[in-house]
């Protein structure tokens, strides 16, 4: 998703700089050892872009239904979380466009209900690991974004996908990664404080 929305990638780069800092050339380790738990927290754009990318291109496995039809072993459900990702009269008329602005009020993380936003299911069989998935997300995509940056191997190739049960990118994603040159040895915002 990156790649195609290259202000949203910068949005997230500068955040993590502000609030992680970043480190010198090829410094990963030094620079993950700086992602606390507390700096995690205080990435609201890279959250919303994490949440609005899960909205678009979920990853979910099929469960309870919302309104409690109970599954049982071997019935063969699809639960279509990717089109309610873009259903209109759910999201709005923007509703196929990224934007991590959606999920933030007054720059703040926001999260949707639950049962509009069903990446990690909701009620009683919510996903017990959805905040360890986010910070195992943003830890990722913090330092990859602080490091690098992403581009299409050919930026005019449309993306498509097979059908199948699981959503498969057809031909999968040419990706290039570009060094990001503006990578200096800087505190972050915690360590000036």
């Amino acid at each position: 998703m990156l790649c195609k929305h290259p202000l949203v990638q910068e949005k997230i780069a500068q955040e993590v700089k502000e609030m992680v800092g970043s480190c010198e050339k090829g410094k990963f380790t030094q620079f993950v050892e700086k992602i606390t738990e507390r700096s995690s927290e205080k990435l609201h754009y890279l959250h919303a872009a994490l949440s609005e990318t899960l909205r678009l291109r979920c990853a979910c496995k099929d469960d309870v239904l919302p309104d409690g039809f109970k599954v049982k072993k071997g019935d063969g459900v699809n639960h279509v979380t990717y089109a309610m990702g873009r259903m209109k009269y759910i999201w709005g008329d923007d509703a196929e466009d990224l934007l991590p602005e959606r999920w933030l009020h007054d720059g703040v993380f926001r999260l949707e209900s639950p049962f509009k936003f069903p990446a990690f299911h909701a009620g009683p069989r919510t996903c017990l690991g959805k905040d360890f998935g986010y910070r195992q997300m943003k830890i990722a995509a913090a330092l990859l974004t602080a490091f690098f940056r992403f581009k299409l191997q050919d930026p005019s190739k449309e993306v498509t996908y097979k059908t199948m049960l699981t959503l498969h990118i057809d031909q999968g994603l040419h990706l290039m990664l570009v060094p990001n040159n503006n990578v200096t040895a800087h505190s972050s915002q915690e360590e000036n404080q």
